[in-house]
Parts: structure tokens; sequence; C-alpha cells
């Protein structure tokens, strides 16, 4: 890493005690308000974080990569929440997690989300946000197995895209990560539909180069809002455990081994097609995965996690 991004965390807590002799607690919290609050602030925020993160994938040996603008919005409303009302957490106060956040604002690719907080930040001098974003990711890179998860995201090859949030509210600064693989293209896709009902489902691989081996729908009861309280219990999040699978249709006279028929239809420009059946009686988040492949031999990645609101 460039001596641009080494710094001294004790060197910043110095010069944020400086910086309160000389300003009250309430125009600190407007200046930094304000700081963030600028465009052009923000942009050299991302701007560093981006540069960070590629700078990490190319030890690591995999692709750098680009801002993702549906990301940035997404990230950077979940970390004014998680500022202003003063929680860390991978849900927002609807209860919702970061691939549906992601997908009911308008994305449908699969994603990864980090997130890293303080309660002490003094400055609002651009070196120290900086500084003190750096920190708050260098802090997630730097995690060693087997509780490695936020470096793996950072580090995970099959991302393609990124987008970034900061937010500071009444010293409290938050920072979002949201990673994106984009491999699939979805032909206007149904977002809304009930319990039990057949909804289509079209898309495109983006790359022929590249194959789809299943699609899994997955079934979760509807989100219920959550307080601070429930919030700030530190936890991870995944994918729920209640799904089924789709396979290709493959050519006669090829079957597969359990002789379960193939239900995705193909053509020779990747494009398929398949019914989405929301299999359960009860209202819910359907959540459509197409796992892709780049290679024969490549393991297979979660591609899309579209969600479908059954109620």
């Amino acid at each position: 890493m460039n001596s641009r991004t080494e710094f001294s965390r004790r060197q910043f807590l110095k010069n944020s005690a400086a910086l309160a002799l000389c300003y009250s607690d309430a125009d600190i919290r407007r200046l930094l308000i304000r700081a963030v609050d600028d465009e052009k602030v923000l942009d050299q925020l991302r701007s560093n974080l981006l540069e960070l993160v590629n700078e990490e994938r190319a030890v690591a040996k995999v692709p750098a990569l680009v801002t993702d603008d549906l990301a940035t919005q997404v990230a950077t409303k979940h970390a004014r929440e998680m500022a202003k009302q003063k929680y860390v957490s991978h849900w927002n106060q609807d209860g919702l997690k970061p691939y549906q956040r992601y997908s009911f604002a308008g994305g449908f690719h699969a994603t990864q989300e980090n997130i890293s907080a303080a309660d002490n930040t003094w400055s609002s001098q651009l070196k120290d946000l900086i500084q003190d974003t750096s920190y708050l990711h260098l802090r997630l890179y730097n995690e060693t197995p087997p509780n490695d998860g936020h470096r793996k995201a950072i580090v995970a090859p099959q991302q393609t895209h990124v987008g970034f949030g900061v937010a500071i509210d009444e010293l409290r600064l938050r920072v979002v990560e949201l990673f994106i693989a984009k491999y699939v293209e979805l032909d206007s896709p149904q977002q809304k539909a009930r319990p039990g009902e057949s909804v289509p489902f079209k898309g495109k691989l983006r790359n022929l180069n590249h194959s789809l081996t299943v699609i899994e729908v997955f079934y979760e009861p509807l989100p219920r809002e959550l307080d601070v309280e429930a919030l700030n219990q530190t936890r991870s999040y995944s994918l729920p455990t209640e799904s089924v699978n789709l396979r290709p249709v493959l050519p006669p006279p090829f079957q597969y081994a359990d002789r379960v028929a193939g239900v995705i239809q193909f053509d020779e420009y990747g494009n398929f097609r398949v019914p989405i059946t929301l299999f359960k009686d009860a209202p819910g988040i359907y959540t459509v995965v197409c796992w892709v492949k780049t290679s024969r031999s490549g393991k297979a990645f979660p591609a899309t996690e579209f969600c479908i609101r059954a109620e």
C-alpha cells in the first residue's frame, strides 16, 4: 500500500483533540454534517475507498472494480439511516437485508455488503475524513481467518462493481461498501405477485462463454420493523434456508440422474426463460438467484438476487 494510505490513528485522534479546543460540540456537528453533505467531499471519499479496494484486489490478483451508481445510492441511504438512528447493522429499520434493499431499489445483480462504524469522528477536514474512512475500511481488510468475511467480500474474484455510502451524524461515522456481481441481464421481471402465483422470469448471460448452472428460488417471511436495540445486535446475514432448484432443459437423449426434467429454456444467444412458481401459500419475499460459472472447471457463484414480494 502506498504512503498516502499509511497513517497513524493516534495522530488522527490528536488532531481531533486539538480541533475540539477550538469549536463547541454543536459547531463540530454542523461542520461534519456540512462536510458529508458536500457531494465533492463525498466523491473524494468514495474515490479514495475505491482506490484502496482496487489496490487490495491487485495484491490478490483479481480484477479491479468500477463504481455502480445504484449500489452507491443504496449504500448511502443505509449509511445515513445508521448514523442518524444510532445503530450498526446489515438490516435497516424496515427489516430488509442488503440484497433486498438493492433489489427493491431497482437492482437485480448479486451483492455482498460490508459495514463499518466509529462514534468519535471530530474533524471535518477532508484529509481527516479520508484518513478515518480509510481506517474503517482497513479494519475490515485486515481481518484474519476464520473471521475474515469482510476481507473475502473485498477480494472476491466474481465482483465487478461496488458502491460506497458514507454518512456522519452527531460524530457518528458510518461506511457501507456494497459489492456487485454483474453477469446477467434480466428482462423487465415482475416484482410483486400473490402467494402461489407463477411469474415469468427472462434474462440473458452477458458473456456467451459463461454458463447458467441452476436457478435457485429462496423463500422467507415478510420482514418486520426492527428497533435500534434489535438492530445493534451484531450478526451476519445470509440468504434464507428454504429454497427450490430449477435446472436447464437438457437436449435429448440426455437427462438428469434423478430423472427430474429441466425447466429453464435456453437459446444459442445466451437468452433464458423459466416460470417462477411462488411455492408457499403464505406471504413472503422470494429471492431468485442465478448461479453462474465463468469456466467449465470453475465454481458457480450467485449472479442475481432478484426479490419478488408476494402478499
